[in-house]
Protein backbone atom coordinates (compact mmCIF):
# COMPACT_ATOMS: atom_id res chain seq x y z
CA UNK A 1 0.00 0.00 0.00
CA UNK A 2 0.91 3.49 -0.68
CA UNK A 3 2.99 5.48 2.30
CA UNK A 4 2.06 9.42 2.47
CA UNK A 5 3.37 11.68 -0.05
CA UNK A 6 1.29 15.20 0.91
CA UNK A 7 1.44 17.04 4.00
CA UNK A 8 -1.90 17.51 4.84
CA UNK A 9 -1.72 20.16 7.64
CA UNK A 10 1.02 22.14 5.29
CA UNK A 11 -2.12 22.31 3.10
CA UNK A 12 -4.14 23.31 5.71
CA UNK A 13 -2.13 25.86 6.88
CA UNK A 14 -0.95 27.34 3.58
CA UNK A 15 -4.91 27.25 1.38
CA UNK A 16 -7.12 29.29 4.56
CA UNK A 17 -3.94 31.83 4.29
CA UNK A 18 -3.55 32.19 1.01
CA UNK A 19 -6.87 32.72 0.79
CA UNK A 20 -6.79 35.57 3.18
CA UNK A 21 -4.95 37.21 0.73
CA UNK A 22 -7.17 36.96 -2.27
CA UNK A 23 -9.94 38.30 0.01
CA UNK A 24 -7.77 41.64 1.38
CA UNK A 25 -6.60 42.30 -2.40
CA UNK A 26 -10.47 42.53 -3.35
CA UNK A 27 -11.08 44.91 -0.21
CA UNK A 28 -12.54 42.41 2.08
CA UNK A 29 -15.47 40.63 -0.36
CA UNK A 30 -14.41 37.37 -2.05
CA UNK A 31 -16.99 35.49 -4.28
CA UNK A 32 -15.01 31.77 -4.34
CA UNK A 33 -16.05 29.28 -7.03
CA UNK A 34 -15.06 25.94 -5.38
CA UNK A 35 -14.72 23.44 -8.67
CA UNK A 36 -14.79 19.79 -7.78
CA UNK A 37 -16.21 18.24 -4.29
CA UNK A 38 -16.06 20.26 -1.11
CA UNK A 39 -16.31 17.36 0.71
CA UNK A 40 -15.16 13.81 -0.07
CA UNK A 41 -12.95 14.47 -2.04
CA UNK A 42 -12.07 10.69 -2.49
CA UNK A 43 -10.12 11.31 -5.89
CA UNK A 44 -7.87 13.59 -4.30
CA UNK A 45 -7.10 11.52 -1.28
CA UNK A 46 -6.49 8.74 -4.16
CA UNK A 47 -3.58 10.04 -6.48
CA UNK A 48 -1.99 12.44 -2.97
CA UNK A 49 -1.76 10.12 -0.49
CA UNK A 50 -2.42 11.67 2.79
CA UNK A 51 -4.75 14.26 1.08
CA UNK A 52 -8.25 14.07 3.63
CA UNK A 53 -11.14 13.36 1.61
CA UNK A 54 -12.47 16.14 3.83
CA UNK A 55 -9.26 18.28 3.50
CA UNK A 56 -11.12 21.42 2.05
CA UNK A 57 -13.61 21.60 4.37
CA UNK A 58 -11.26 21.47 7.23
CA UNK A 59 -9.34 24.37 5.77
CA UNK A 60 -12.38 26.36 5.86
CA UNK A 61 -13.24 25.33 9.14
CA UNK A 62 -10.16 27.16 10.13
CA UNK A 63 -12.07 30.79 8.95
CA UNK A 64 -15.63 29.59 9.69
CA UNK A 65 -16.24 32.90 11.18
CA UNK A 66 -15.79 35.03 7.75
CA UNK A 67 -17.00 32.03 5.46
CA UNK A 68 -20.78 31.56 4.38
CA UNK A 69 -21.66 28.71 1.98
CA UNK A 70 -24.09 29.83 -1.06
CA UNK A 71 -24.58 25.90 -3.13
CA UNK A 72 -26.18 26.12 -6.44
CA UNK A 73 -27.85 23.42 -8.08
CA UNK A 74 -29.24 23.51 -11.74
CA UNK A 75 -33.18 23.09 -12.06
CA UNK A 76 -32.83 21.08 -14.90
CA UNK A 77 -30.62 18.48 -12.60
CA UNK A 78 -33.49 18.13 -10.44
CA UNK A 79 -36.46 17.65 -12.95
CA UNK A 80 -33.86 14.98 -14.21
CA UNK A 81 -33.11 13.10 -11.28
CA UNK A 82 -28.82 13.78 -11.55
CA UNK A 83 -27.05 11.48 -9.90
CA UNK A 84 -23.79 11.75 -8.09
CA UNK A 85 -22.07 8.97 -9.30
CA UNK A 86 -19.65 7.86 -6.78
CA UNK A 87 -22.41 8.33 -4.11
CA UNK A 88 -25.43 7.01 -6.03
CA UNK A 89 -27.48 9.92 -5.13
CA UNK A 90 -29.77 12.66 -6.76
CA UNK A 91 -28.20 16.31 -6.67
CA UNK A 92 -31.22 17.44 -4.79
CA UNK A 93 -30.83 14.66 -1.96
CA UNK A 94 -26.58 15.71 -1.74
CA UNK A 95 -27.87 19.56 -1.45
CA UNK A 96 -29.38 18.40 1.58
CA UNK A 97 -26.81 16.07 2.54
CA UNK A 98 -24.50 18.98 2.35
CA UNK A 99 -26.48 21.70 4.22
CA UNK A 100 -26.52 18.86 7.13
CA UNK A 101 -22.91 18.30 7.22
CA UNK A 102 -22.00 22.05 6.98
CA UNK A 103 -23.95 22.82 9.71
CA UNK A 104 -22.91 20.41 11.78
CA UNK A 105 -19.42 21.28 11.69
CA UNK A 106 -20.32 25.07 12.44
CA UNK A 107 -20.09 26.74 8.86
CA UNK A 108 -23.23 29.08 7.80
CA UNK A 109 -25.00 27.93 4.98
CA UNK A 110 -26.73 31.30 4.00
CA UNK A 111 -29.10 30.35 0.87
CA UNK A 112 -29.38 27.60 -2.33
CA UNK A 113 -29.60 29.08 -5.59
CA UNK A 114 -31.80 27.43 -8.49
CA UNK A 115 -30.09 27.95 -11.90
CA UNK A 116 -31.43 27.55 -15.34
CA UNK A 117 -34.75 28.12 -13.17
CA UNK A 118 -38.14 28.17 -15.19
CA UNK A 119 -40.63 27.27 -12.33
CA UNK A 120 -40.40 23.55 -13.04
CA UNK A 121 -42.55 21.34 -10.75
CA UNK A 122 -40.00 19.39 -8.51
CA UNK A 123 -37.60 22.27 -8.25
CA UNK A 124 -40.43 23.85 -6.49
CA UNK A 125 -41.10 21.23 -4.54
CA UNK A 126 -37.33 20.98 -3.54
CA UNK A 127 -37.55 24.79 -2.74
CA UNK A 128 -40.42 24.24 0.12
CA UNK A 129 -38.20 21.39 1.45
CA UNK A 130 -35.81 24.12 1.54
CA UNK A 131 -37.65 26.57 3.07
CA UNK A 132 -38.99 24.48 5.41
CA UNK A 133 -35.64 23.68 6.70
CA UNK A 134 -34.67 27.60 6.94
CA UNK A 135 -32.79 28.16 3.70
CA UNK A 136 -33.53 30.81 1.68
CA UNK A 137 -33.78 30.08 -2.14
CA UNK A 138 -33.30 32.37 -5.05
CA UNK A 139 -33.95 31.80 -8.75
CA UNK A 140 -31.01 32.34 -11.52
CA UNK A 141 -32.10 32.11 -14.54
CA UNK A 142 -31.05 31.21 -19.05
CA UNK A 143 -29.29 34.28 -20.23
CA UNK A 144 -29.22 34.23 -23.75
CA UNK A 145 -26.16 33.97 -25.84
CA UNK A 146 -24.38 33.88 -22.61
CA UNK A 147 -21.35 34.58 -21.99
CA UNK A 148 -20.20 35.20 -25.40
CA UNK A 149 -22.97 38.21 -26.07
CA UNK A 150 -21.01 40.35 -22.72
CA UNK A 151 -23.06 43.47 -23.50
CA UNK A 152 -26.38 41.34 -23.34
CA UNK A 153 -24.87 39.23 -19.88
CA UNK A 154 -24.14 42.12 -18.58
CA UNK A 155 -26.90 44.10 -18.64
CA UNK A 156 -30.52 44.15 -16.56
CA UNK A 157 -31.97 42.01 -19.06
CA UNK A 158 -28.91 39.02 -18.74
CA UNK A 159 -27.40 38.84 -15.09
CA UNK A 160 -29.46 41.67 -13.99
CA UNK A 161 -32.50 39.84 -13.80
CA UNK A 162 -31.30 37.09 -11.63
CA UNK A 163 -32.43 37.37 -7.68
CA UNK A 164 -29.88 39.06 -5.58
CA UNK A 165 -28.44 36.37 -3.01
CA UNK A 166 -28.34 38.40 -0.01
CA UNK A 167 -24.64 37.70 1.97
CA UNK A 168 -23.58 39.06 4.61
CA UNK A 169 -19.90 37.63 5.14
CA UNK A 170 -16.56 38.25 3.63
CA UNK A 171 -16.26 34.67 1.83
CA UNK A 172 -19.10 33.64 0.29
CA UNK A 173 -18.04 29.88 -0.96
CA UNK A 174 -20.26 29.08 -3.97
CA UNK A 175 -20.29 25.44 -3.93
CA UNK A 176 -22.26 22.70 -5.33
CA UNK A 177 -23.02 19.16 -5.70
CA UNK A 178 -21.89 18.07 -8.94
CA UNK A 179 -20.50 20.33 -12.51
CA UNK A 180 -22.90 22.22 -14.51
CA UNK A 181 -24.47 23.34 -11.50
CA UNK A 182 -23.61 26.95 -12.69
CA UNK A 183 -20.93 28.29 -9.79
CA UNK A 184 -19.25 30.43 -12.18
CA UNK A 185 -22.13 32.16 -13.35
CA UNK A 186 -23.48 32.67 -9.62
CA UNK A 187 -20.45 34.43 -8.85
CA UNK A 188 -20.35 36.57 -11.85
CA UNK A 189 -24.29 37.57 -11.37
CA UNK A 190 -23.63 38.72 -7.98
CA UNK A 191 -20.33 40.89 -9.36
CA UNK A 192 -22.71 42.31 -11.03
CA UNK A 193 -25.24 43.20 -8.52
CA UNK A 194 -22.58 43.82 -5.41
CA UNK A 195 -21.40 46.65 -8.40
CA UNK A 196 -24.58 48.29 -8.97
CA UNK A 197 -24.64 48.52 -4.98
CA UNK A 198 -21.55 50.13 -4.89
CA UNK A 199 -20.05 47.10 -2.78
CA UNK A 200 -16.31 46.26 -3.75
CA UNK A 201 -16.71 42.54 -4.40
CA UNK A 202 -14.02 40.23 -6.28
CA UNK A 203 -13.94 36.82 -7.88
CA UNK A 204 -11.53 33.55 -7.11
CA UNK A 205 -11.91 29.98 -8.36
CA UNK A 206 -10.65 27.18 -6.25
CA UNK A 207 -10.27 24.35 -8.41
CA UNK A 208 -8.01 21.54 -6.87
CA UNK A 209 -6.65 19.94 -10.51
CA UNK A 210 -5.15 20.08 -12.43
CA UNK A 211 -2.23 21.26 -10.44
CA UNK A 212 -1.44 24.35 -11.75
CA UNK A 213 2.75 24.08 -10.57
CA UNK A 214 2.76 20.76 -11.61
CA UNK A 215 4.19 19.49 -15.04
CA UNK A 216 1.74 19.29 -18.26
CA UNK A 217 2.04 15.71 -18.41
CA UNK A 218 2.66 14.85 -14.68
CA UNK A 219 0.84 12.14 -13.68
CA UNK A 220 -1.27 13.43 -11.19
CA UNK A 221 -2.30 15.90 -13.69
CA UNK A 222 -3.02 12.94 -16.29
CA UNK A 223 -5.06 11.31 -13.54
CA UNK A 224 -7.32 14.47 -13.40
CA UNK A 225 -7.63 13.71 -17.47
CA UNK A 226 -8.92 10.58 -16.51
CA UNK A 227 -11.23 11.30 -13.65
CA UNK A 228 -12.74 14.08 -16.49
CA UNK A 229 -12.46 11.70 -19.71
CA UNK A 230 -16.28 11.84 -19.86
CA UNK A 231 -16.10 15.88 -20.10
CA UNK A 232 -13.41 15.96 -22.56
CA UNK A 233 -11.64 17.89 -20.54
CA UNK A 234 -8.40 18.45 -21.47
CA UNK A 235 -4.96 19.85 -19.63
CA UNK A 236 -2.96 22.75 -21.35
CA UNK A 237 -0.41 25.17 -20.79
CA UNK A 238 -2.10 28.43 -19.95
CA UNK A 239 -0.84 30.98 -22.93
CA UNK A 240 -1.93 33.86 -21.18
CA UNK A 241 0.05 33.14 -17.88
CA UNK A 242 3.13 31.97 -20.16
CA UNK A 243 2.55 35.56 -22.50
CA UNK A 244 2.14 37.76 -19.40
CA UNK A 245 4.83 36.31 -16.84
CA UNK A 246 6.63 34.04 -19.34
CA UNK A 247 6.26 30.93 -16.72
CA UNK A 248 4.69 27.63 -17.60
CA UNK A 249 1.85 26.57 -16.21
CA UNK A 250 -0.88 24.15 -16.33
CA UNK A 251 -4.89 24.64 -16.51
CA UNK A 252 -7.40 23.01 -18.26
CA UNK A 253 -9.08 23.80 -21.76
CA UNK A 254 -12.50 25.26 -20.58
CA UNK A 255 -10.68 27.62 -18.36
CA UNK A 256 -8.31 28.81 -21.04
CA UNK A 257 -11.05 28.92 -23.85
CA UNK A 258 -13.58 30.77 -21.53
CA UNK A 259 -11.02 33.31 -20.17
CA UNK A 260 -11.24 36.25 -23.18
CA UNK A 261 -14.85 36.59 -22.81
CA UNK A 262 -14.62 36.10 -18.63
CA UNK A 263 -11.89 39.54 -18.99
CA UNK A 264 -14.44 41.04 -20.91
CA UNK A 265 -16.98 40.34 -19.08
CA UNK A 266 -14.87 42.13 -16.07
CA UNK A 267 -14.76 44.80 -17.46
CA UNK A 268 -17.89 45.69 -18.05
CA UNK A 269 -18.67 44.95 -14.47
CA UNK A 270 -15.73 46.35 -12.70
CA UNK A 271 -14.16 48.39 -15.44
CA UNK A 272 -11.68 46.42 -15.36
CA UNK A 273 -10.21 42.53 -15.22
CA UNK A 274 -8.12 41.79 -11.90
CA UNK A 275 -6.43 39.01 -13.25
CA UNK A 276 -3.89 37.89 -16.44
CA UNK A 277 -4.58 34.23 -16.86
CA UNK A 278 -6.56 31.98 -15.62
CA UNK A 279 -3.85 30.69 -13.50
CA UNK A 280 -3.98 34.01 -11.94
CA UNK A 281 -7.72 33.80 -10.81
CA UNK A 282 -6.94 30.31 -8.65
CA UNK A 283 -5.86 30.04 -4.99
CA UNK A 284 -5.13 26.21 -5.11
CA UNK A 285 -1.83 25.39 -3.00
CA UNK A 286 -2.25 21.86 -2.75
CA UNK A 287 1.33 21.43 -5.42
CA UNK A 288 2.99 23.34 -2.39
CA UNK A 289 2.35 20.68 0.13
CA UNK A 290 3.62 17.42 -2.37
CA UNK A 291 6.16 15.51 -0.03
CA UNK A 292 7.12 12.45 -1.84
CA UNK A 293 6.62 13.18 -5.54
CA UNK A 294 7.27 9.57 -7.01
CA UNK A 295 4.86 8.43 -4.33
CA UNK A 296 2.17 10.49 -5.73
CA UNK A 297 3.08 9.60 -9.52
CA UNK A 298 2.64 5.79 -8.42
CA UNK A 299 -0.72 6.28 -6.79
CA UNK A 300 -1.99 8.80 -10.30
CA UNK A 301 -0.95 5.69 -12.33
CA UNK A 302 -3.48 3.52 -10.41
CA UNK A 303 -5.85 5.70 -10.92
CA UNK A 304 -5.38 6.02 -14.21
CA UNK A 305 -5.98 1.99 -14.52
CA UNK A 306 -8.92 2.35 -12.05
CA UNK A 307 -10.38 4.88 -14.29
CA UNK A 308 -9.59 2.78 -17.61
CA UNK A 309 -11.66 -0.89 -16.08
CA UNK A 310 -14.18 1.89 -15.30
CA UNK A 311 -14.88 3.34 -18.98
CA UNK A 312 -14.61 0.20 -20.27
CA UNK A 313 -17.59 -1.45 -17.45
CA UNK A 314 -19.87 1.66 -18.42
CA UNK A 315 -19.14 1.22 -22.58
CA UNK A 316 -20.54 -2.84 -21.79
CA UNK A 317 -23.44 -1.55 -19.65
CA UNK A 318 -24.45 0.84 -21.86
CA UNK A 319 -23.93 3.70 -19.90
CA UNK A 320 -21.10 5.30 -22.47
CA UNK A 321 -19.95 5.33 -25.45
CA UNK A 322 -16.05 4.33 -26.90
CA UNK A 323 -14.78 7.65 -26.83
CA UNK A 324 -13.96 7.63 -22.95
CA UNK A 325 -12.17 4.32 -23.82
CA UNK A 326 -9.88 5.51 -26.54
CA UNK A 327 -8.86 8.33 -24.32
CA UNK A 328 -8.07 6.66 -21.34
CA UNK A 329 -5.87 4.56 -23.68
CA UNK A 330 -3.92 7.48 -24.66
CA UNK A 331 -3.99 8.50 -21.08
CA UNK A 332 -2.66 5.47 -20.26
CA UNK A 333 0.11 5.37 -22.83
CA UNK A 334 1.33 9.00 -21.88
CA UNK A 335 1.82 7.72 -17.75
CA UNK A 336 3.57 4.54 -19.33
CA UNK A 337 1.02 1.88 -17.46
CA UNK A 338 -1.25 -0.64 -18.17
CA UNK A 339 -3.62 -2.76 -16.32
CA UNK A 340 -0.88 -5.22 -15.66
CA UNK A 341 0.39 -3.01 -13.30
CA UNK A 342 -2.49 -3.40 -10.92
CA UNK A 343 -1.94 -6.41 -8.85
CA UNK A 344 -5.26 -7.61 -8.22
CA UNK A 345 -6.16 -7.90 -11.49
CA UNK A 346 -3.80 -10.71 -12.28
CA UNK A 347 -5.18 -12.39 -8.91
CA UNK A 348 -8.43 -12.60 -9.27
CA UNK A 349 -8.53 -13.84 -12.56
CA UNK A 350 -6.54 -16.96 -12.26
CA UNK A 351 -8.62 -17.48 -9.14
CA UNK A 352 -11.60 -17.35 -11.49
CA UNK A 353 -9.97 -19.64 -14.19
CA UNK A 354 -9.13 -21.92 -11.29
CA UNK A 355 -12.61 -22.46 -10.05
CA UNK A 356 -14.53 -21.57 -13.46
CA UNK A 357 -16.58 -19.37 -11.70
CA UNK A 358 -16.58 -15.42 -10.90
CA UNK A 359 -13.65 -14.76 -8.30
CA UNK A 360 -12.40 -11.31 -6.51
CA UNK A 361 -9.06 -10.25 -4.87
CA UNK A 362 -8.11 -7.90 -2.91
CA UNK A 363 -4.93 -6.10 -1.58
CA UNK A 364 -4.29 -5.69 1.96
CA UNK A 365 -2.76 -2.75 3.55
CA UNK A 366 0.61 -4.46 3.97
CA UNK A 367 0.16 -5.43 0.26
CA UNK A 368 -0.95 -9.49 1.21
CA UNK A 369 -3.43 -10.68 -1.76
CA UNK A 370 -6.47 -12.50 -0.88
CA UNK A 371 -8.85 -13.59 -3.11
CA UNK A 372 -12.39 -14.79 -2.62
CA UNK A 373 -14.41 -17.40 -5.33
CA UNK A 374 -18.31 -18.30 -5.66
CA UNK A 375 -19.66 -21.59 -3.33
CA UNK A 376 -23.24 -22.22 -3.06
CA UNK A 377 -23.54 -20.32 -0.37
CA UNK A 378 -21.44 -16.58 -1.17
CA UNK A 379 -20.95 -15.04 -3.72
CA UNK A 380 -17.29 -14.23 -5.07
CA UNK A 381 -17.45 -10.29 -3.34
CA UNK A 382 -18.68 -12.10 -0.28
CA UNK A 383 -15.92 -14.35 0.12
CA UNK A 384 -13.41 -11.90 -0.26
CA UNK A 385 -14.73 -9.69 2.36
CA UNK A 386 -14.70 -12.87 5.07
CA UNK A 387 -11.64 -14.12 3.95
CA UNK A 388 -9.62 -10.57 3.91
CA UNK A 389 -10.90 -9.95 7.48
CA UNK A 390 -10.04 -13.16 8.47
CA UNK A 391 -6.57 -12.62 7.36
CA UNK A 392 -6.71 -8.99 8.79
CA UNK A 393 -7.50 -10.73 12.21
CA UNK A 394 -4.78 -13.25 11.79
CA UNK A 395 -8.01 -15.95 11.67
CA UNK A 396 -7.28 -19.50 10.37
CA UNK A 397 -8.60 -19.53 6.97
CA UNK A 398 -10.90 -22.31 7.27
CA UNK A 399 -12.96 -20.44 10.13
CA UNK A 400 -16.45 -19.98 10.08
CA UNK A 401 -17.31 -16.45 10.96
CA UNK A 402 -21.16 -17.23 10.02
CA UNK A 403 -22.31 -20.61 10.87
CA UNK A 404 -23.77 -22.39 7.14
CA UNK A 405 -26.95 -22.87 9.88
CA UNK A 406 -27.60 -19.27 10.11
CA UNK A 407 -27.20 -18.59 6.53
CA UNK A 408 -29.85 -21.49 5.03
CA UNK A 409 -32.93 -19.39 6.76
CA UNK A 410 -31.50 -16.44 4.64
CA UNK A 411 -31.34 -18.21 1.63
CA UNK A 412 -34.74 -19.24 2.13
CA UNK A 413 -36.32 -16.05 2.58
CA UNK A 414 -34.42 -14.50 -0.43
CA UNK A 415 -35.47 -17.42 -2.99
CA UNK A 416 -38.94 -19.20 -1.42
CA UNK A 417 -40.16 -14.98 -0.15
CA UNK A 418 -38.77 -12.90 -1.92
CA UNK A 419 -38.42 -14.06 -5.56
CA UNK A 420 -34.55 -13.59 -5.97
CA UNK A 421 -33.18 -16.79 -8.57
CA UNK A 422 -30.02 -16.49 -6.86
CA UNK A 423 -29.90 -18.14 -3.63
CA UNK A 424 -25.98 -16.58 -2.57
CA UNK A 425 -25.56 -13.78 -0.34
CA UNK A 426 -24.59 -10.24 -1.47
CA UNK A 427 -22.06 -8.09 0.58
CA UNK A 428 -24.26 -5.95 2.19
CA UNK A 429 -26.72 -9.59 3.63
CA UNK A 430 -23.62 -11.16 4.53
CA UNK A 431 -22.14 -7.96 6.58
CA UNK A 432 -25.81 -8.29 8.25
CA UNK A 433 -25.47 -12.06 8.74
CA UNK A 434 -21.95 -11.21 10.59
CA UNK A 435 -23.17 -8.78 12.92
CA UNK A 436 -25.92 -10.85 13.79
CA UNK A 437 -23.04 -13.56 14.28
CA UNK A 438 -21.13 -11.23 16.54
CA UNK A 439 -23.81 -10.99 19.22
CA UNK A 440 -22.52 -14.75 20.27
CA UNK A 441 -19.46 -15.62 18.56
CA UNK A 442 -16.93 -13.37 19.57
CA UNK A 443 -14.37 -14.43 16.57
CA UNK A 444 -17.14 -12.64 14.23
CA UNK A 445 -17.19 -9.42 16.51
CA UNK A 446 -13.28 -9.49 16.49
CA UNK A 447 -13.71 -10.12 12.46
CA UNK A 448 -16.44 -7.13 12.58
CA UNK A 449 -14.18 -4.78 14.25
CA UNK A 450 -11.26 -4.90 11.23
CA UNK A 451 -14.24 -3.44 8.99
CA UNK A 452 -12.02 0.02 8.91
CA UNK A 453 -8.81 -1.39 7.90
CA UNK A 454 -10.76 -2.27 4.12
CA UNK A 455 -10.56 1.54 3.33
CA UNK A 456 -8.13 2.64 0.33
CA UNK A 457 -7.89 -1.10 0.06
CA UNK A 458 -8.01 -2.29 -3.62
CA UNK A 459 -10.02 -4.96 -5.54
CA UNK A 460 -10.84 -6.17 -8.84
CA UNK A 461 -13.61 -8.57 -10.08
CA UNK A 462 -13.54 -11.15 -12.79
CA UNK A 463 -16.98 -9.86 -13.87
CA UNK A 464 -19.12 -7.08 -13.37
CA UNK A 465 -20.83 -6.79 -10.22
CA UNK A 466 -24.54 -6.28 -8.84
CA UNK A 467 -25.06 -2.93 -7.90
CA UNK A 468 -25.51 -3.99 -4.08
CA UNK A 469 -22.17 -5.61 -4.48
CA UNK A 470 -20.77 -2.30 -5.71
CA UNK A 471 -22.37 0.17 -3.05
CA UNK A 472 -20.86 -1.88 0.07
CA UNK A 473 -17.43 -1.71 -1.44
CA UNK A 474 -18.34 2.49 -1.82
CA UNK A 475 -19.19 2.24 1.34
CA UNK A 476 -16.37 0.59 2.56
CA UNK A 477 -14.17 2.81 1.30
CA UNK A 478 -12.53 0.24 -1.05
CA UNK A 479 -11.19 0.87 -4.87
CA UNK A 480 -12.84 -1.50 -6.98
CA UNK A 481 -12.32 -1.83 -10.57
CA UNK A 482 -14.33 -5.30 -12.60
CA UNK A 483 -13.48 -6.67 -15.78
CA UNK A 484 -15.64 -5.48 -18.76
CA UNK A 485 -18.03 -8.66 -18.41
CA UNK A 486 -21.39 -10.34 -16.75
CA UNK A 487 -21.01 -13.75 -15.50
Amino acid sequence: MLHPAFDNEKYLQTQSAHIRERIAQFGGKLYLEFGGKLYDDNHASRVLPGFQPDSKLRMLLQMKDQVEMVIAINAGDIEKNKLRGDLGITYDVDVIRLINIFRELGLYVSSVVLTQFHDQDMSRAFQARLEGMGIRVYHHYAIDRYPSDTAHVVSDQGFGKNDYIETSRELVVVTAPGPGSGKLATCLSQLYHEHKRGITAGYAKFETFPIWNLPLNHPVNLAYEAATADLNDVNMIDPFHLEAYGITTVNYNRDVEAFPVLVAIFEKILGHCPYKSPTDMGVNMAGNCIIDDEGCREASRQEIIRRYYEAMCHLKQGKAGEEPVRKLELLMKKAAVDPSQRKVVSAALERAEQTGNPAAAMELPDGTIVTGKTSDLLGASSALLLNALKTLGDMPKDLHLISPVALDPIQKLKVGYLGNRNPRLHTDETLIALSISAATNPMAEFAMEQLSKLRGCEVHSSVILSAVDEKTFKRLGVNLTCEPRYR
